[in-house]
């Protein structure tokens, strides 16, 4: 599966801003979706996961209350949606897959599918 993320972009500290990652195959329903990003100089972190139909949801602690992940399975997308934002949430941020796994994991080692990567960007 081919997964397209754009969204990205430069946002004051305290905003907001929508992610959106589009996949080519229209068996988007069979895989488990996850967000990830990578600041540099540092290791791919996870940040959010979605289950297969988007009843589950899973969160890394420092961005639960503020990014919201959903899913649109007619349109073959997964959402992000980043409230509250702060600089720390500067990076680049990819989406991925993982093919038939009831509980997306946190490790990004676990997923077979990445996207090309957006980059957002917090000014303080």
């Amino acid at each position: 599966v081919q997964l397209q993320a754009s969204g990205g972009g430069l946002v004051q500290a305290g905003g907001s801003l929508g992610l959106s990652c589009t996949a080519s195959e229209r068996t988007f329903s069979h895989y488990g979706m996850g967000w990830f990003r990578q600041a540099p100089g540092k290791e791919r972190e996870f940040v959010a996961a979605i289950s297969l139909n988007g009843g589950s949801t899973y969160y890394a602690d420092s961005v639960k209350g503020r990014f919201t992940i959903s899913r649109d399975n007619f349109r073959n997308t997964v959402y992000l949606q980043m409230n509250s934002l702060k600089p720390e949430d500067t990076a680049v941020y990819y989406c991925a897959a993982r093919r038939f796994i009831a509980t997306p994991p946190r490790n990004p080692y676990e997923y077979n599918y990445w996207g090309q990567g957006t980059q957002v960007t917090v000014s303080s």
